[in-house]
């Protein structure tokens, strides 16, 4: 046995030694699964397996990276250096531009971002006079991606009949239309879209037996991580490369595959042993990250959730903190109360404010909390914010970068035929774009010879035209032979970007000018950290061309903060950004029904099972106290909404559970320095949006109510809705539940353990 493997638990070890044949290993959250996965790896280098002959894929650059370099420190660093490993789309980026021509593509291809996606998306709109106030880029790029992971093309989506009915039924009968003509305009510039390298790697498997052989034969070994993440497309490219050997390895949890919008299919991981009916399975269910009330909360939540492979995470780790739970008036309630907290812990237990987290189900909750944590001068970063790389100082100078690699690159060509200013206006561009579009040419061929296309501009602008296709062409001249932050510093300079914002003082110049330093400093760190395998390139000089694939292949979870950024920091995320993540400190807020469960995930089995995962998700993220709260009242759509408590909160044990005082009535004596802030979260409107007429804040007699005293038909007055009458009773003890049906707002369903009502009429 490996010395390395003494670091693993008996289950690990026998994971990771079991290295024939299909293997799946369900990794319960903090059990250890990238350890796992990396020392499978490092195993299989040990025992003598070549490293070009392992694929090992992940979801995210940098658990690749991670994985890479804990196998340089366990074998060999040239082993690991040559490893096929990375996320699908680089993996198969590479092997793409290996086989372009099969295709149709040159092998330096254009891979568009989602916003290099959208800005083609919206000039197509425009082009066609479509209604863009229907067909939003992000709408229609999203129906785009969804066909593409299914695999189907603009060809197959325009002649299925059930496809183009849908389409007229949701009245947006020209979907089809726009998926042609975008993809028309992707092969014209030499472009793949994030969605087209797993599409394109199917079509090349698919269509031509020589390349999947090829590929079968090199790739002995497959490891894939996150297998719970994994979309169709995904998983057919898997199986067809793993069919030949079938040594293929997942590692996942089918408990936290919360990403069904994005393509996922939980259906991949739970149905692993119908494709392998021989694979091995191995549960990971000791959970090295959380305390044991965590740990035990998590289980009583995930048990209500059917569609799932039985397992039982546990812990040595002390019993902890029990899950507190706490009720507020509103949304500036909470988050003034959530900050309060996490201020006092800070100082009471000397913390790093980057011990704590705040999760939410969506974007516009950070709002209240941010106001909250900025009041209390208590510093925060918020994941999912704009990524270094979408600043439009470096998409300027990125598309300097994709035009020298390929000048086709239409949209390349746009951003920067005029920036820095050097006197084409938009009349001239707009009669370049027209006359590639006549002659069904790009636009790097017209502006080379704009006469031969009959575009009629003046010789000022045929000579300015030129002067930007010989600057191009000077920057190609040295693509392959000056290294990749040489020739990025070229034409920084001679682009005339240094000089644009190198020369102006201007606080906005000056913060533009840190970020190209910083890009050019992330270019000499990629021409010294080789990672390519050596066998695989004809030399060892880190071209420019390299960097814009690593980096045009960065997915959120690489990009979403700024590494210069001081990470002593409150983080401040959507749950589904934090998975994979963890903190010692919890807050999860907005735990009310139809904002978390969502009210547009409750109308299936599925999509309400995939809210628990979530939930589940956000407590795991805890390793010492997790916290949830709700409000009583929230400001959502223009509206002040009455809130009920979550049905997931009624799902955790409660003997892992502190109930709190309600946190909008607790006495704040110690805190009174915060109390012009409380008053100021609390807004005249909120008060407003208690029901009038039925009773006063000031009646007494109401009580929590045993649930055998009430049965339908029975009126009833509540201390919010006012008066109203019970519909149907259901459940029982802590479960027990009321619908009523009231006055002044309607329907309404009450979790009898915390509705304070009278009784009015038995």
């Amino acid at each position: 046995m490996a010395d390395f493997l003494k670091d693993l638990n008996e289950v690990q070890q026998q994971a990771v030694q079991t290295t024939e044949g299909p293997v799946m290993i369900i990794a319960g959250a903090g059990s250890g699964k990238t350890r796992v996965l990396t020392y499978r790896v490092a195993y299989l280098l040990s025992t003598g397996i070549s490293p070009f002959r392992i694929l090992a894929l992940t979801f995210t650059n940098k658990a690749a990276r991670e994985m890479r370099e804990r196998v340089a420190a366990l074998v060999t660093p040239s082993g690991a250096k040559s490893l096929w490993m990375g996320t699908f789309h680089s993996v198969f980026a590479r092997i793409l531009r290996a086989e372009a021509d099969k295709l149709g593509y040159p092998s330096q291809f254009t891979i568009y971002d989602t916003d290099d996606s959208k800005r083609v998306i919206r000039k197509i709109i425009k082009e066609q006079n479509i209604d863009d106030k229907t067909y939003t880029p992000g709408f229609v790029l999203n129906r785009i991606s969804n066909a593409k992971n299914n695999l189907i093309s603009a060809k197959d989506y325009n002649e299925d009949i059930e496809i183009q009915s849908d389409d007229k039924q949701s009245q947006t009968p020209k979907i089809g239309l726009i998926y042609s003509l975008y993809q028309q305009k992707l092969k014209k510039a030499a472009a793949m879209d994030f969605d087209d390298l797993l599409f394109n790697t199917n079509v090349l498997l698919r269509d031509f037996p020589d390349a999947l052989y090829k590929y079968q034969q090199r790739f002995q070994y497959v490891l894939v991580d996150e297998y719970q993440d994994t979309n169709f497309s995904q998983y057919l490219i898997i199986k067809k490369l793993a069919a030949n050997n079938e040594n293929i390895c997942v590692v996942g949890d089918d408990a936290q595959s919360i990403y069904a919008f994005r393509g996922a299919n939980i259906q991949n991981i739970l149905n692993f042993k119908n494709d392998y009916p021989d694979m091995r399975l191995f549960k990971l269910e000791q959970n090295y990250r959380s305390t044991r009330h965590i740990v035990s909360a998590a289980n009583s939540l995930i048990a209500h959730n059917k569609d799932q492979i039985p397992k039982k995470i546990w812990t040595e780790q002390q019993p902890g903190a029990k899950i507190r739970i706490t009720q507020t008036a509103n949304e500036g309630d909470e988050a003034y109360w959530v900050a309060n907290q996490i201020f006092g812990t800070i100082q009471q237990h000397q913390l790093p404010n980057s011990d704590f987290a705040v999760l939410y189900r969506t974007n516009a909750q950070s709002r209240a909390v941010e106001e909250a944590l900025r009041r209390m001068n208590i510093p925060y970063r918020i994941f999912g914010s704009l990524s270094f790389y979408q600043r439009k100082e470096i998409k300027d100078l990125l598309a300097y970068f994709r035009l020298t690699i390929n000048q086709a690159d239409e949209d390349a060509v746009l951003r920067i035929i005029n920036f820095p200013a050097r006197g084409i206006g938009a009349a001239t561009v707009n009669k370049l774009t027209a006359a590639a579009s006549d002659h069904n040419t790009t636009l790097w061929t017209v502006i080379q010879d704009p006469l031969q296309y009959q575009v009629q501009i003046h010789s000022g602008a045929i000579r300015k035209l030129a002067d930007f296709a010989a600057l191009i062409k000077s920057f190609t001249a040295r693509l392959y032979k000056v290294n990749a932050f040489e020739l990025g510093e070229m034409i920084v300079n001679r682009s005339g970007i240094r000089k644009l914002y190198f020369e102006d003082g201007t606080p906005e110049s000056l913060n533009r000018r840190d970020n190209i330093e910083e890009l050019l400093s992330g270019l000499k760190d990629f021409v010294s950290n080789a990672e390519t395998p050596a066998a695989e390139t004809e030399t060892s000089l880190r071209t420019l061309d390299e960097f814009m694939q690593d980096i045009a292949l960065l997915t959120d979870a690489d990009t979403n903060t700024d590494e210069r950024e001081d990470k002593n920091k409150v983080s401040l995320m959507t749950i589904h950004a934090a998975k994979g993540l963890e903190f010692p400190y919890v807050f999860i807020t907005g735990l009310e029904e139809n904002l978390f469960p969502s009210q547009l995930s409750v109308n299936t089995q599925s999509e309400l099972e995939e809210e628990r995962r979530l939930f589940y998700v956000a407590l795991t993220r805890a390793m010492t106290q997790a916290t949830i709260s709700y409000a009583e009242t929230r400001f959502r759509y223009g509206n002040f909404n009455m809130c009920e408590p979550s049905r997931f909160i009624d799902e955790l044990d409660p003997a892992y559970v502190d109930y709190l005082t309600p946190a909008g009535r607790q006495k704040r004596a110690t805190q009174e320095s915060f109390a012009d802030s409380l008053r100021r979260f609390r807004s005249a409107p909120a008060a407003a949006a208690k029901p009038t007429g039925n009773i006063s804040d000031n009646d007494d007699g109401y009580a929590i109510v045993d649930p055998a005293a009430l049965h339908p038909d029975m009126e009833i007055r509540h201390q919010r809705f006012g008066n109203g009458v019970i519909t149907e009773m259901e459940g029982t003890g802590q479960n027990a539940k009321a619908t009523v049906l009231f006055n002044s707002t309607g329907k309404k369903q009450l979790l009898l353990k915390y509705a304070r009502i009278k009784i009015l009429k038995k």
